[in-house]
């Protein structure tokens, strides 16, 4: 196809395009933009490619040793839709538009579109503690998952939402933030300045992103529903000081500009003349 630019978003194509590539006379440039967080596969990193963007420190490094050069590769942050960032609010005004109790202090609980994972016994072991805050669990649609949620008494405020569609409002409004280790959701709560406490990553792809929410001190990895409730336990006890103290630590991570620098580079790069190949060897 005359493409002016290749941009690759998945690891898995990048050496047998590259490998194709190499067969023509000439190809246009060919950019990688890492999805992965921190942790990658081994062949987001293919140094045959033009350029590659990548979102963190870790991921360039990671590029480094695995045979890119410095001067590839630029670190950009992750790309979120820059609707997230223009639809947050203050707290304040998230609250209010949302219905949520404007005093306590609101644990969001979001466990991706289908609500997966142990839920509602994590929402138990939270409101065995009898914090003082307000649960907000976001179910998805998993219907069941909510009806049950519903059907509970709970000692704490439980205020449950099927598929959402506003979650720049509602992580506006929250104070911590409970969920998996995927990177948009990462991503999205550290420009929101919402600390973490992470419930579940998966082994290899997501563990580099539990590594780089902890060792800024954004957030803690609870993997069981236990911890998640000792974790939400510890903060309350601390004070609002310690929720501003990780929000602000959170908000370090954030680049909410990073969407528009990865375009800004696509652009420039579609510019580029067509690379000519070395000439193959005959057989």
């Amino acid at each position: 196809h005359p493409a002016d630019l290749i941009v690759s978003v998945h690891p898995l194509v990048n050496r047998p395009m590259l490998d194709a590539l190499r067969k023509f006379e000439q190809h246009p440039p060919y950019m990688i933009v890492v999805t992965d967080l921190v942790s990658g596969h081994v062949s987001w990193w293919d140094a045959r490619c033009d350029r590659c963007l990548v979102p963190t420190q870790p991921a360039f490094d990671a590029g480094l040793a695995n045979g890119m050069n410095a001067d590839q590769m630029r670190i950009t942050g992750l790309p979120v839709h820059p609707k997230f960032a223009e639809a947050l609010t203050d707290k304040v005004s998230a609250r209010k538009e949302l219905g949520w109790d404007p005093d306590l202090p609101a644990v969001l609980m979001v466990y991706g579109g289908d609500g997966m994972g142990p839920v509602y016994e994590t929402v138990r072991a939270i409101d065995s503690k009898k914090p003082p805050c307000q649960l907000v669990v976001v179910a998805g649609r998993n219907k069941t998952l909510k009806q049950r949620l519903d059907a509970t008494e709970w000692n704490v405020k439980v205020t449950t939402y099927p598929f959402v569609t506003n979650m720049p409002r509602m992580m506006a409004a929250a104070d911590v933030l409970v969920t998996k280790a995927g990177p948009a959701t990462i991503s999205e709560a550290c420009i929101a300045g919402l600390p973490m406490i992470i419930s579940d990553a998966i082994p290899g792809q997501e563990e580099g992103n539990v590594t780089y929410v902890t060792e800024n001190d954004a957030g803690v990895f609870a993997p069981t529903p236990e911890m998640v409730g000792d974790a939400i336990a510890s903060w309350l006890a601390k004070g609002q000081n310690e929720l501003t103290r990780l929000a602000d630590n959170a908000r370090h991570l954030a680049r909410p500009e990073a969407v528009w620098d990865i375009a800004k580079e696509v652009w420039e790069y579609a510019q580029k003349p067509m690379i000519p190949n070395p000439p193959r060897k005959r057989s």
